[in-house]
């Protein structure tokens, strides 16, 4: 079949960055392929069984490490108040661990990727509207 590993370069993205983020979490997966799939049928198991496990197992960093499942069924709202409660527990019961205040587990409203351009292309838009 001849579908052969891609070698893209990092920051050398023409396409969307969500994309490209899912493309690297894909390829560093200890059971990504190292060589080509034999039939179009196995390429689409593999990719059926990484879908699970991306969307139902991997937890998410930007969305306060539940899975897109969580974050989209709401289950991540009381999955985040019991981590919560969790930590304030544990800096009650030894405060020496924290120099401040425990990881924020309210549940996000908004997922973006490169906070910062989107802030700085922010600021430019309000100075520019100004």
């Amino acid at each position: 079949m001849g579908v052969i590993p891609s070698f893209s370069r990092p920051s050398m993205s023409n396409d969307n960055p969500f994309s490209e983020s899912l493309f690297k979490t894909l390829k560093y997966r200890p059971e990504y392929p190292a060589k080509p799939f034999d039939t179009m049928l196995e390429a689409r198991e593999w990719v059926h069984t990484f879908t699970y496990w991306y969307n139902n197992v991997h937890l998410h960093s930007c969305i306060g490490f539940v899975t897109p499942a969580d974050r989209h069924n709401g289950n991540d709202v009381a999955v985040l108040a019991n981590r919560h409660q969790i930590y304030q527990k544990a800096k009650s019961k030894h405060p020496e661990r924290w120099s401040g205040r425990t990881r924020n587990w309210e549940p996000g409203t908004t997922v973006t990727l490169k906070k910062f351009k989107q802030q700085k292309a922010e600021k430019t838009a309000d100075k520019q509207a100004a």
